[in-house]
């Protein structure tokens, strides 16, 4: 009688390649707010720690990637979303007071609420010293100078210096103006 012997199977193990892809339909879960931050941690922690495939299929089994009419519903939605923000910040820049861009000269324009200021606003949300705004070359060059409320450019929030144009919108705390050239 003649046996053969047998080594014993062992399911198949999870290659790196496998574990990326699992991370990658993650991300994208998470990306698109169908995961929250928790809960996109847990799951790595999973596909990390993952020994067969089947445990990867599991951990990412309410992420199946979108078919393609659901791909190009979200695509539109995420465009038409684009655009309404920039229809809203030029309805908005069209309304907004203007604020002259100053005379180039030795010294940046100073905007705050302290009356020291070249540019005075006296409103709760603008820092004593908030702002200020200079002349480099051709360059207008706009600063934050450590605001509570902070700066913004064109809906941005401002962390040092930009450059700025005419046409922009600029904000200090609350209040909002359109830069115009004289």
């Amino acid at each position: 009688m003649t046996s053969s012997y047998e080594l014993p199977s062992y399911p198949a193990r999870v290659s790196d390649a496998e574990r990326e892809r699992a991370l990658d339909v993650l991300r994208e879960g998470a990306a698109q707010g169908r995961l929250s931050h928790d809960t996109f941690v847990h799951r790595m922690g999973l596909v990390l720690a993952a020994r067969v495939p089947e445990e990867l299929a599991a951990v990412t089994a309410d992420l199946t990637p979108e078919g393609g009419l659901s791909r190009r519903l979200f695509g539109f939605v995420g465009r038409m979303s684009a655009f309404s923000v920039r229809m809203r910040r030029a309805w908005q820049a069209e309304k907004l007071p203007p604020l002259l861009l100053p005379e180039p000269g030795p010294n940046p324009l100073r905007i705050g609420r302290d009356p020291a200021n070249g540019l005075r606003l006296s409103h709760d949300s603008v820092s004593r010293l908030h702002a200020e705004l200079s002349r480099q070359g051709r360059l207008w060059i706009l600063r934050d100078l450590g605001s509570t409320n902070g700066t913004t450019v064109n809906g941005r929030r401002l962390t040092g210096s930009i450059v700025v144009q005419d046409g922009d919108m600029v904000g200090f705390g609350s209040m909002l103006f359109r830069l115009t050239a004289r």
